[in-house]
């Protein structure tokens, strides 16, 4: 493409997403608004109702006589493997034989005319259990020797003596809570029969190839006999990695034992009940740093809530150690990871992917020291941060440190230093004054490896077709849930075609044009699906380049592919150039395909490169405390963030807003609590609270570090932007530690637990309140 010639909808330019009309006017259609076929019936799930025990009988004969049940479904009735463990550990059954573990597990489903008379007809099973002992948070697991769910991973690097030789050593134990994903689309399958062995299941699915073979596993089939559609999700989080798999696989299995289509919705609150959260941790740590507030050595011992089986808990607790230095250096370093096995649902993916609970680790070890020498944190943070050649906890040596000029920026852009003194003036004057509100400040960074640590998802494919009329039909790996993934690479095309983007038509995910795909998550959706599209154009550029200099007798440079195709002298327009080259049957489709290169991990010995490259950030944010209730609001939020050359700003900004408020719910009202005996009671919005429109900051300032590119040679040399953000709440975390820790005239770190809920910060300042 000539660099003079405009393309509209290229990469870099900030245009909208292909769906937003369709998102605000409700005609985007999902996995439920899909057409029904004449016969369709519902399905849905009957679950257990103690967290642990083993099932003396289960009799189901009242609910397969209730009005509209043509199937009750028990484990028995699998053709196939009953597991859909997505690690390979074989821990997770579709339905409960013979024990339960959680309370919520699935033991049989139903299958009836509407989706009500199936949800009815599931109450009227009549289960005995033997119950047993549980444990359902990773304390109480530990201590009653449980075990792991998967194997734990230790991170080592330097002389640990260098703890016994720093000047000043502090210990603490953190708790970080768990978090709903609570997409606004719950999960949903609806599976349509075929002939012989064949299924095609439509989900909501951030992995359609997992889906893929978890269905053809649990059928007994080959892969290729399972088609795998997702046209779009409404929100995924991470929650639709592996947590799909049973809703997928009790829909598919019914469809193809009834031969009619069947379809499987739980309720938001079963939803709550039978998937995964986001891991909650207990962390113990200890730390050695000397007077000038420099780190010497870490360690650190994270105990994690993993659940009753596997799930992704091993990669997810890996990614805790591999963040728990956030962007600071330590010297000396020790880390383990604890994956407990608890009497819950398994913990799973979620944005971060671990990574978060590790970032709040190092950040409270931050503030303990800046508390213990009467400093502002923001002087500790600097005189820590990593310095290019250093290496992290895994041995991988930090080569694109830019958090110096951010922290520069973002100090100047927020006013950091005149804003924290007037809040230090003003905690002053209320504390003289006996006044009821409080603030705080902080302004904390972020820096994020960028990769599957499982290296053999780091690939993707695309296909591309080019229509005899000029037009283009765009297919790639990844999933769209909102975030823009299907404009970002229609993007990409359009450019490296030359083409306005008006000529692309991107369609539903599917098993059938690319395989054995990776999930859309790990922040590297774009990375991967938009260089192996870019990957294809480039093949179609030299197969049609070639063309039109073989057929016109001109060099290939005198060859410009775009929306008026030059060649030498002669110009046309791109539907009559492809048209000729139609005719003169060349090939007009391709199929790309990338891996992430320079990567590489050995879990075994702790050492590897596991991320291609880090994004960093930073936030700045300011709060109001109401000490007689433990209430506060945002008052102020600034962020400056960096996302290397941006694909679509428009699109990356709204990222970084959505992950910054996601990331302050986490850690301030998304609270989960289970009672003692083991059910899940914050499962509704009634009892779980998400952030509300009200929550947000009431100035909000959102920048991305337009002056980064890329080292690395990615896409257009861009940088992830769904999870590296959502770390940048962790300021409003710690801006309400400050306004707390205003009681004891800031000589103390109050600790606060998250989720700081309002309960939690009031009774933390009674603590603290002389």
């Amino acid at each position: 493409m000539k660099q003079d010639v405009f393309v509209k909808g290229a990469a870099h330019t900030p245009i909208i997403h292909d769906s937003a009309v369709k998102h605000v006017t409700g005609q985007a259609d999902y996995t439920d608004d899909l057409l029904e076929p004449v016969g369709t019936l519902h399905a849905y799930l009957g679950l257990s109702t103690v967290a642990h025990g083993r099932i003396v009988s289960m009799d189901l004969d009242a609910v397969r006589k209730a009005p509209g049940v043509h199937l009750g479904l028990t484990a028995a009735d699998i053709p196939g493997h009953n597991d859909i463990s997505p690690t390979g550990l074989h821990d997770e059954p579709l339905l409960a034989e013979d024990e339960v573990q959680f309370h919520g597990q699935p033991i049989f489903a139903v299958v009836a005319g509407t989706r009500d008379q199936a949800r009815r007809a599931c109450q009227l099973a009549r289960v005995e259990y033997e119950e047993l002992p549980f444990a359902i948070d990773a304390i109480s697991a530990r201590d009653a020797g449980l075990g792991y769910v998967t194997k734990p991973l230790k991170l080592k690097r330097g002389d640990m003596a260098e703890m016994e030789r720093a000047p000043r050593r502090m210990s603490g134990r953190l708790t970080v809570g768990g978090q709903e994903h609570f997409y606004l689309e719950s999960q949903i399958a609806f599976s349509i029969p075929g002939e012989d062995d064949e299924v095609t299941v439509n989900v909501s699915t951030q992995h359609p190839s997992e889906v893929q073979h978890m269905v053809a596993h649990v059928l007994g089939v080959p892969s290729n006999a399972v088609v795998v559609n997702v046209r779009r999700m409404g929100g995924g989080f991470g929650g639709k990695e592996s947590q799909m798999n049973p809703f997928a696989c009790i829909s598919a299995l019914a469809a193809k034992k009834l031969k009619r289509a069947v379809k499987l919705r739980p309720d938001r609150d079963d939803d709550f009940s039978i998937t995964g959260k986001r891991h909650d941790f207990v962390i113990d740590y200890e730390v050695g740093y000397d007077e000038t507030g420099k780190i010497h050595a870490v360690d650190a011992d994270f105990y994690a809530r993993c659940g009753f089986s596997s799930d992704l808990s091993g990669p997810v607790t890996d990614r805790a150690l591999f963040h728990a230095d956030n962007a600071y250096y330590y010297p000396a370093v020790e880390l383990r990871s604890h994956p407990m096995k608890t009497n819950t649902c398994s913990n799973t993916a979620f944005r971060g992917f671990g990574g978060p609970q590790g970032v709040v680790m190092a950040e409270r070890i931050v503030e303990d020291i800046a508390y213990q020498l009467g400093r502002d944190p923001l002087e500790i943070r600097k005189l820590n941060l990593y310095q290019n050649g250093q290496l992290t906890p895994y041995h991988q040596e930090v080569e694109d440190q830019i958090l110096p000029r951010i922290f520069e920026e973002l100090e100047a852009s927020s006013d950091y230093h005149a804003r924290r003194q007037a809040v230090l003036d003003f905690n002053a004057r209320a504390q003289e004054q006996g006044g009821a509100i409080r603030k705080g400040i902080a302004l904390t960074p972020v820096k994020f490896g960028i990769s599957f640590t499982a290296t053999w998802y780091n690939q993707a494919g695309a296909l591309i077709h080019i229509y005899s009329d000029g037009s283009i039909h765009l297919n790639h790996g990844g999933t769209e849930m909102g975030q823009g993934l299907n404009t970002k690479v229609a993007q990409v095309v359009a450019e490296a075609l030359g083409v306005s983007i008006d000529r692309i038509r991107i369609t539903k995910t599917t098993t059938e044009k690319v395989p054995n795909t990776s999930a859309t998550a790990a922040s590297s959706g774009s990375d991967l699906n938009g260089m192996a599209a870019l990957d294809a154009c480039r093949q179609l550029i030299e197969r049609l380049t070639a063309f039109a200099s073989e057929a016109k007798g001109v060099p290939p440079e005198l060859v410009s592919i775009g929306e008026t195709v030059q060649i030498g002298q002669e110009e046309m327009p791109f539907e009559d150039f492809i048209k000729t080259a139609y005719l003169a049957r060349i090939q007009l489709s391709a199929a790309g395909f990338y891996k992430t290169p320079k990567i590489h991990w050995n879990r075994d010995t702790g050492q590897g490169r596991p991320f291609y490259y880090f994004a960093y950030g930073a936030a700045c944010s300011e709060v109001s405390v109401d000490t007689l209730t433990g209430e506060y609001v945002i008052e102020r939020a600034d962020v400056l963030h960096d996302v290397g050359r941006s694909l679509n700003p428009a699109l990356d900004k709204g990222q970084v807003e959505g992950a910054f408020v996601q990331g302050t719910g986490w850690l301030t009202s998304e609270e989960l609590w289970w009672d003692q005996k083991g059910r899940l009671r914050t499962h509704a919005p009634s009892t779980y609270k998400i952030p509300l429109a009200s929550d947000r900051p009431k100035v909000f300032n959102v920048a991305l570090a337009d002056w980064s590119v890329n080292r690395e040679a990615t896409i257009k040399r861009s940088k992830a932007v769904g999870e590296p953000p959502f770390m940048l709440g962790i300021s409003v975390f710690q801006a309400l530690n400050m306004a707390v820790a205003s009681f004891n005239g800031y000589r103390e770190n109050p600790r606060i637990d998250a989720p700081a809920t309002p309960e939690r910060v009031l009774m933390a300042i009674e603590r603290l309140r002389p």
